[in-house]
């Protein structure tokens, strides 16, 4: 059983290609099962489209979810494509999302912080000025909002655990053992999911998110995990897959996991 939970497409303003396009190179590279998960529009915003190159507008998404569906009966027997979504973690707007998503049929939502202190995780600017006690503090906030994440019971996967790391790699050496630990044990005891993501490739941090340190401390807390290649062109789809695969084994998973339905699919990792 081969998957990629996690692809994006040309609603989003900063990828590029069709859904049609993802699911093809879903079919080149040999898997079963492909996930579109794009990324949910600004519902905190009154605006129609907030920010045109990182979301969708809000009208796009019934549009989403419906060209997903069509391909999805289109491409039955031959890959079966998942409605899944990237959303945002606002904790004031929570509920509004909440209820804005619930209104489809989505076989899983993958919930990211993309955001700490109203500032992008991947925007270099963020760390200049900042002394150690700073570093750790944001740091620090980074993994109490993914843990709220967790807690809320919206998602059924959460997204690039550690990706704070990508426009600035030494976030790997700021001290916050104890925020991520406390992360990982919510994380298990909620079932939910984490994704190794291999789109660090593509930041100035290179290699995947998370951590094998981090994934280390995840299996010890009994994490779920799965995988997703978070694709913004066709040609990454199922992105160093095998060689994430060959990892895990290493690390002492046996198992990962997708979502159908929002029901957990659990398979031994080949």
């Amino acid at each position: 059983m081969k998957f990629d939970l996690h692809t994006h497409h040309f609603r989003c303003g900063h990828a590029d290609g069709t859904i049609r396009d993802y699911i093809e190179a879903g079919i080149a590279a040999g898997l079963t099962v492909i996930g579109i998960s794009d990324h949910t529009p600004y519902f905190g915003s009154e605006s129609e489209q907030a920010f045109p190159r990182i979301a969708m507008a809000k009208s796009e998404l019934a549009r989403y979810v419906e060209e997903v569906l069509a391909l999805q009966k289109e491409y039955a027997g031959t890959i079966d494509v998942l409605l899944g979504i990237e959303s945002d973690y606002f904790p004031e707007y929570a509920e509004l999302y909440r209820r804005t998503l619930s209104a489809y049929p989505f076989d899983y939502i993958i919930g990211s912080v993309h955001n700490v202190g109203g500032v992008s995780i991947f925007n270099k600017s963020r760390w200049k000025n900042l002394d150690l006690q700073g570093k750790i503090a944001s740091k620090a906030e980074y993994y109490r909002l993914i843990t709220a994440s967790a807690r809320s019971s919206m998602f059924q996967i959460l997204g690039h655990i550690d990706a704070m790391k990508g426009n600035y790699p030494q976030f790997s050496d700021i001290p916050a053992t104890a925020e991520i630990d406390e992360c990982l044990r919510v994380i298990g005891e909620r079932s939910i999911a984490i994704e190794i993501n291999t789109s660090g490739g593509t930041k100035l941090c290179g290699g995947w998110y998370p951590s094998d340190d981090i994934l280390e401390r995840a299996l010890h807390y009994g994490v779920e995990v799965t995988f997703g290649s978070d694709a913004h062109a066709p040609s990454r789809v199922a992105d160093q897959r095998e060689a994430v695969a060959a990892r895990l084994k290493e690390i002492g998973f046996t198992r990962w996991v997708y979502f159908k339905q929002t029901q957990q699919i659990s398979v031994p990792i080949q």
